[in-house]
């Protein structure tokens, strides 16, 4: 009796709070703007969890989770988005926004409270929990196949926040709050088109429908077990340090133990002797750091206990016990191989046959042997070579086949406009960055962020600027991810959906633009300290306020590292191996931005992922850095050989490579940019296959057929005619020419 009781009331609870949001959702139709706004944060305080009502975080945490479920259930992501597309048009407020000279916070309230209603929605209900309902699981999927549908004026919704980055940049509506519209982007694009175990999933699934060898190894797993790389110290270095601690000097360099890999807190930086020898052979190397002076990662090693006693140089020998990442091999590179050896055994060759070995040295056997026994299809390869076929035989083959995914329609929408949206995101990012210098004419990205009033004493001075640093801190994290999802995503779908992205990023001067974000002390910009713990969501409505105080706002947090700053570094080197990755020009292109220097600074960063990537970016370039830089810089090759995965006829560490070659930027990128044009033309074009459709020859019925004409055309018809008709010279004479 006592548990139906306990139904009863539960049932009668969630009756009243239907109840109560349906007659939310009603005064959301009202005209009065000042009432939709009082309606809009009473709906954003019940997505907030109630909180008022709340004694501890996670009952903030459960009825946030509840109530948002509920919201979604009742319709009002819909209203919402109604609401947000009638701001968006809503022309009085953009042109009252162009002409103030200062933008604040109080100019952006309305879209402020909206877009963190739909934030908190698309988040909380893209997060799975094990305790999650069954009604739950599937109205997770509805929102999902929602959001990712052309449902919303026929497009996705992401399109609709492209829109707005859009609009903001071209300075026509400069009061957006761009932090809540790109965060809302990025998680929108993370739960329609998935994250990255999604895309593991997808790519073993897509390579078992192509009938392709599974993956050697699951990527995301390897980088997970990898831990920051510890290359050894060469005898020269010991011989120094001895010295050096001999004379009593306060040695900067590693221990002298052999140490297979760093713990990310507690050990030395392992790259900081090459750095100190670099700053006398690379004069670009300007690194900030002051002799003698500890990283902020390294405070704590000043009370670790001292080392264990040294052991003698023979016994700190260590092998590793094997690579982590199985070698690749591509079939371009096996006929590369067959090509020399033939050239140089019989003296011609046989194309791309690749399994002719008549007349070829029992080595060459062995070593095709080898090479076929690490062969590897990419998927990006077989889609290549399927629409060089279709483009051959269009007749033949007929037409493809093309699932209609989220990304597929996502890319669809995006097409028409896909150059506007990459340049307004690097205009962002590069607003946003560390090292960008404001200039009168660069867009406003803090327009969200600056009160009506500024400050005027030291501690909200100080509160400010944590603000404003956090805010741009956000502003980079959500755009690296968002680009980086948009590049594996289409790249996973279509090799040439991924190839036009990345052009436009390279047209857009993406490549600079990121070796600029690098190019400063990355490791204050890993452990910057821009949030007060305080103040965050929940801590902040649940808790007693204590005193702020400027010494309080000058310690921080205790946490070393800033795990949004890491992130979003891990991104942007992300990024640029996707953009660098096969493409001679692209590569060349770091070589001029003298990005070597660059990017061995980020190796002070003890984290294995990003020390990764950085590697990956040095291994493609070093046969172009010279014989000296590869002798002076033994450790870093030593890491790119234990961490990267190998290619076996891959001569990066020698520069012997056949890409040592002169490079034509322009010729490979029009190369490419032909076969992209080629493919959207057959793939998407409305008038495709124009030049096969049979001509009617007929006067009467091509003059018979029904023309659209736009509805304010008769209003101008005497006018185009004079135009274009009457005004224009026709000469007749060119009738009579031969053609």
């Amino acid at each position: 009796k006592a548990k139906f009781e306990v139904n009863v009331m539960c049932l009668w609870l969630e009756m009243e709070q239907r109840a109560y949001v349906m007659r939310l959702l009603d005064a959301l139709e009202v005209t009065d703007r000042d009432k939709r706004l009082k309606v809009a944060r009473a709906i954003l305080y019940l997505a907030q969890g109630v909180f008022d009502e709340c004694d501890t975080e996670v009952d903030v945490l459960h009825w946030s989770r509840h109530n948002v479920f509920l919201l979604y259930d009742m319709g009002i992501f819909t209203a919402l988005l109604e609401l947000l597309s009638m701001e968006i048009d809503n022309s009085q407020a953009c042109s009252s926004a162009v002409r103030k000279p200062a933008i604040s916070l109080a100019d952006s309230t309305e879209l402020r409270v909206l877009l963190s209603i739909m934030y908190l929605m698309v988040e909380t209900i893209r997060v799975q929990t094990e305790d999650d309902r069954p009604e739950w699981r599937s109205a997770r999927e509805a929102f999902k196949n929602e959001l990712g549908s052309p449902l919303y004026n026929g497009e996705p919704f992401a399109l609709l926040l492209f829109t707005m980055v859009t609009k903001f940049c071209s300075m026509n509506a400069p009061h957006f709050p761009m932090k809540k519209v790109l965060l809302l982007l990025w998680k929108t694009i993370l739960f329609t088109l998935g994250g990255f175990e999604e895309l593991q999933e997808m790519k073993v699934r897509g390579r078992e429908r192509l009938s392709l060898p599974p993956l050697p190894e699951d990527s995301i797993k390897v980088v997970r077990a990898m831990r920051a790389a510890s290359p050894p110290a060469s005898a020269m270095e010991l011989i120094e340090q001895q010295q050096q601690q001999k004379r009593g000097r306060r040695s900067r360099r590693v221990p002298l133990v052999k140490q297979d890999s760093l713990d990310t807190y507690n050990e030395r930086d392992p790259f900081k002797n090459d750095d100190a020898r670099d700053e006398e052979e690379d004069p670009e190397d300007t690194d900030s750091g002051i002799e003698g002076e500890v990283d902020p990662l390294d405070r704590d090693v000043i009370i670790q206990p001292p080392p264990p006693p040294l052991k003698p140089p023979t016994e700190r020998v260590n092998f590793p016990k094997g690579l982590p990442w199985a070698p690749k091999v591509r079939e371009k590179d096996i006929e590369h191989f067959l090509e020399t050896s033939r050239n140089k055994f019989i003296g011609f060759t046989l194309g791309n046959d690749t399994e002719t070995l008549v007349g070829l040295p029992r080595p060459i056997h062995e070593s095709v042997k080898t090479l076929k026994q690490h062969k590897y299809v990419s998927i990006a390869e077989v889609q290549i070579k399927r629409e060089e076929e279709l483009q051959q035989c269009p007749l033949t083959l007929g037409e493809e086949e093309v699932e209609e995914t989220p990304t597929e329609m996502l890319y669809l929408g995006m097409l028409p406009n896909l150059s506007q949206y990459v340049i307004a995101l690097l205009k962002l990012l590069l607003a946003a960055a560390p090292t960008s210098k404001a200039k009168t004419d660069s867009i406003n990205i803090l327009a969200d962020v600056l009160p009506e009033e500024m400050p005027i004493t030291v501690l909200q001075s100080m509160k400010l600027g944590i603000d404003v640093n956090r805010h741009k801190e956000i502003i980079v994290k959500a755009i690296s991810a968002l680009l980086l999802l948009l590049l594996k995503h289409f790249k996973l779908n279509h090799i040439y959906q991924f190839e036009i992205v990345s052009q436009h990023l390279v047209f857009a001067n993406c490549i600079p633009l990121i070796l600029k974000f690098f190019n400063q002390n990355i490791m204050s910009y890993i452990s910057a300290k821009n949030s007060i713990c305080v103040l965050d969501f929940p801590h902040c409505v649940v808790h007693e306020m204590p005193e702020l105080t400027a010494e309080s706002l000058e310690a921080g947090d205790s946490n070393q590292f800033c795990w949004r700053n890491l992130f979003s570094c891990i991104n942007l080197l992300r990024i640029l191996n996707k953009l660098t990755k096969w493409k001679h020009s692209r590569t060349m292109m770091l070589v001029v931005f003298k990005s070597a220097p660059i990017l061995k600074r980020a190796l002070k960063v003890k984290q294995a992922m990003m020390q990764l990537y950085v590697l990956k970016l040095l291994k493609i370039q070093t046969k172009y850095l010279g014989r000296q830089w590869r002798k002076s810089n033994m450790k870093t090759m030593s890491a790119i050989y234990q961490k990267v995965r190998h290619r076996l006829n891959d001569d990066w560490a020698y520069g012997n490579d056949i890409d040592a070659r002169p490079w034509d930027f322009q010729a490979e990128e029009c190369a490419l940019r032909e076969s992209i044009e080629k493919f959207n033309s057959r793939r998407y074009d409305r008038n495709k296959n124009g030049d096969f459709t049979p001509v009617d020859n007929c006067l009467q019925s091509v003059l018979g057929q029904r023309v659209e004409l736009p509805e304010d055309f008769h209003y101008s018809y005497e006018m185009w005619l004079e135009r274009e008709v009457f005004s224009q010279p026709i000469q007749w004479e060119g009738l009579l020419q031969n053609p």
